[in-house]
């Protein structure tokens, strides 16, 4: 474990660290944490020792390169300059920078790569490459991003190209948003990724479903399905950029808040300030783990307080609910808070136009119904859900955990912005009668939108959708490896083995999904599935590009919508439907 409170005794002194004083929390001294957020919180300034802040970058990442299911997790802050360093990304870390602009904070070089999953030194297996994140920063070189789900690439600037693979090996991302690429984007072995408002040179790459939403038109593929797997939406029809913390020279550290936009293409944060307003810290109260429980952090809702999660893992054994609408909470290092006691993680009371970002929700031994539950609200104004990624198991522990679901959203006009929400199909305790949760996502509220929404290995319905006006824009599913027998998954009807992936309800009217990729893998015994999407036969329940793929193992799949589409039997074979509704299909 690094010992991060004697670091300076290492010779670790010139990194940034903060005084606080007269409510102002200013850049004082040099030290290398800050007393606001906490030890896990690294801030660097650009005249501090290029060595050692190098040095300290190497020691979290060798940490993290392989802690997959590990205890730690750490925020990189850079405040505003140039850094001549070379860093990697591993598990649980979030570096950004604390300009009000991408350009503002520029670093030599950040990756990500993927050769730690094997000994075998050809090997370059991304597809556990989860968990972190890059915000706010310019590289100032070509960047490997080799990265899966529960990852977030935002509001950055490449000014070479960016690779989302390690030498082309297996990769299941990805996400990435509101950035600006000189150079080419190229994809190469990544299964699917949805791309949404960015700008770049062009795009390379294409494996099964990948998406582009309110991209600059100049860089996206012109090609599409059955062609290709490109599937282009010209414009982001409602969106809102996740927040993210900043240092002003004037009052200190903040938390700068995008306003939401309507039919947007391309990156927005070239208008700088114009784009949103600064939150000082004082209008937030700073969780720290170990240190603060749930009553703590209720009463700072109940006073009013927004909530930032400073990083670590939170076992709180009562509900945290927020009840004023407006309210953020924002992690910071992908903070983690776990159900301890069958609790629901976070709750909400008649509360709209909220941000909820930068968290993962953990279930516990004792079940609980929910991990995220956002409750119904009149003529509710839009909330964002962003980074938000929910768990099911895998971690350390003497007992599996256990839900009825991850999240059941019953709030109108709900955005969704990269959510994974995950059934551990491996590390501790994973079995089908071990951890064991039904649904993923439950959608009861209306006009909800969700940008790339992975939905896995759950033991029933992975999503639910049961809102009218509702649109998904790239989703990804692989529905469980761990089915015993058929007897285990017969369908509600009786009459078909395996639950869809995607149910639209049958009261549903109105739904739009584009960019749809559902794949099976029968890893245990052979599991006759019907069909990936069940929706109503009606006009107005519209799907556009899905795809089916047979992964590997046992087969096989019947159909991909209802009783549409072709079978997929053998490995690596894949079904493609352009467009179904009301029961007419191509």
């Amino acid at each position: 474990m690094i010992k991060k409170k004697y670091l300076y005794l290492l010779g670790l002194a010139a990194l940034a660290g903060i005084l606080t004083g007269c409510g102002k929390n200013k850049i004082e001294t040099i030290d290398f944490h800050s007393d606001i957020f906490g030890e896990n919180v690294y801030i660097f300034k650009p005249q501090d020792d290029t060595a050692k802040v190098q040095e300290t970058l190497d020691k979290i990442y060798s940490r993290q390169e392989t802690a997959q299911f590990g205890d730690e997790r750490y925020a990189v802050y850079f405040m505003p300059g140039t850094y001549d360093i070379s860093t990697n990304v591993g598990f649980y870390t979030q570096m950004s920078g604390l300009g009000l602009l991408p350009t503002d904070t520029r670093i030599k070089a950040i990756n990500t790569y993927a050769r730690w999953l094997s000994d075998d030194p050809k090997n370059h297996n991304a597809t556990c490459n989860f968990w972190r994140s890059i915000e706010n920063l310019e590289m100032q070189s070509d960047t490997v991003w080799a990265v899966s789900q529960a990852t977030g690439m935002r509001r950055v600037k490449v000014d070479g190209n960016l690779a989302l693979h390690d030498n082309y090996g297996w990769a299941s991302g990805g996400f990435l948003a509101d950035s600006q690429i000189e150079g080419i984007v190229d994809s190469g072995s990544q299964q699917q990724w949805l791309s949404r408002n960015n700008s770049y040179n062009s795009w390379t790459g294409q494996n099964w479903n990948m998406v582009f939403a309110g991209d600059a038109p100049s860089g996206v593929p012109t090609k599409t399905w059955p062609e290709a797997s490109y599937t282009s939406v010209p414009e982001t029809e409602i969106i809102r950029e996740k927040p993210f913390l900043v240092y002003d020279k004037k009052d200190g550290f903040g938390v700068y808040v995008p306003d939401w936009k309507k039919k947007s293409v391309s990156f927005g944060w070239e208008n700088g300030s114009k784009e949103g307003k600064f939150l000082p810290l004082d209008d937030f109260y700073v969780a720290k783990a170990g240190i603060d429980t749930a009553g703590t952090v209720n009463q700072a809702l109940a006073d009013g307080k927004n909530i930032l999660f400073t990083p670590g893992i939170y076992e709180f054994s009562e509900t945290l609910t927020i009840s004023k609408p407006g309210t953020i909470v924002l992690g910071m290092g992908l903070a983690t808070i776990r159900s301890s006691a069958g609790n629901t993680c976070i709750t909400t009371e008649n509360a709209d136009d909220l941000i909820l970002a930068g968290l993962l929700l953990d279930a516990g031994a004792s079940e609980s119904d929910n991990l995220l539950y956002l409750s119904a609200k009149d003529n509710a104004a839009p909330s964002l859900l962003a980074d938000m990624y929910f768990r099911i198991g895998g971690i350390p522990g003497d007992k599996p955990a256990k839900a009825k679901a991850c999240i059941t959203i019953d709030l109108d006009n709900t955005v969704g912005d990269n959510l994974w929400v995950w059934r551990a199909d491996h590390g501790d305790n994973v079995g089908w009668d071990l951890n064991s949760c039904p649904n993923g996502i439950i959608i009861n509220g209306n006009n909800v939108t969700m940008y790339a929404l992975m939905v896995e290995h759950f033991n029933e319905y992975q999503t639910m959708w049961n809102g009218n006006n509702g649109t998904c824009i790239m989703y990804q599913s692989e529905v469980p490896y761990d089915v015993p027998d058929k007897g285990k998954w017969i369908n509600p009807d009786g009459k078909r083995f395996g639950y869809a992936s995607f149910k639209v309800s049958d009261n549903v009217s109105s739904f739009t999904g584009t960019g749809i990729g559902i794949y099976l893998y029968n890893r245990d015994n052979t599991i006759p599935m019907y069909c990936a999407m069940e929706v109503p036969n009606v006009q107005g329940v519209h799907v556009h590009n899905i795809i089916t793929v047979c992964l590997n193992g046992f087969p096989g799949m019947k159909c991909v919508i209802n009783e549409a589409g072709d079978s997929v039997i053998n490995a690596g074979q894949t079904s493609k439907i352009l467009d179904y509704e009301n029961g007419e299909w191509k």
